[in-house]
């Protein structure tokens, strides 16, 4: 399923802003939805290596904000 090369994935973000691939035609799990339209594998995780750039959880970027505005 995921190694299929030639298959096409959606990418799928979660609520804390992580990003991962999905192959297309199967049900999104729950907690997790589609981001853009599905392609191939690799046009999918190049797009995630652009937009995934802190790949902290979206919790944790908020809490070290809050502390430097505390600062």
């Amino acid at each position: 399923m995921f190694d299929d090369e030639h298959g096409d994935f959606h990418v799928v973000v979660n609520d804390e802003e992580q990003y991962s691939i999905w192959p297309a035609g199967r049900d999104v799990p729950a907690g997790w939805r589609p981001v853009g339209p599905p392609g191939p594998k690799a046009d999918r995780l190049a797009f995630i290596d652009r937009t995934w750039t802190d790949l902290r959880p979206l919790s944790l970027r908020r809490q070290a904000a809050a502390r430097r505005e505390e600062a």
